[in-house]
């Protein structure tokens, strides 16, 4: 087993596990358990569910990640540049590119990512859309 988990290390050594993996070291774990003492059906299928709950929350987290980029088209945001430059940038969010996995807004025509994001001014349009008129 200790093969197997090695190949299945080096060959996710770059990314995390995903559900192909996992299921490979769940058939390799059954084939190679002792028929004399089996693990149990119940903690094959807690492994799955633990699983499936990472897989749906890693989903979430990148779909959250796409909403909030996408939030901020119109808005004024201030990036940190690269560090070629040193200088920050300051300008309207005017697209979001999600080509690489991960979302990316593009200011000056330049992409940044969410992690770039020093200050944001929400733009005038999406402060009225917020619902917080006090109009009966």
């Amino acid at each position: 087993m200790s093969a197997t988990a090695a190949t299945a290390s080096s060959s996710s050594s770059n990314s995390t596990l995903n559900q192909a993996d996992f299921l490979q070291l769940l058939v390799t774990q059954m084939t190679s358990q002792d028929p004399l003492n089996p693990e149990s059906d119940t903690d094959f299928a807690a492994q799955l569910a633990q699983f499936s709950s990472l897989q749906e929350a890693t989903t979430m987290a990148g779909s959250m990640s796409m909403m909030q980029a996408s939030s901020l088209i119109g808005s004024t945001v201030e990036v940190a540049s690269s560090a070629n430059s040193g200088q920050d940038v300051t300008g309207v969010v005017t697209d979001v590119d999600i080509s690489s996995g991960t979302p990316q807004i593009q200011v000056a025509g330049q992409l940044y990512g969410l992690s770039q994001i020093l200050s944001i001014t929400p733009s005038s349009t999406s402060s009225n859309a917020s619902g917080t008129s006090s109009n009966p």
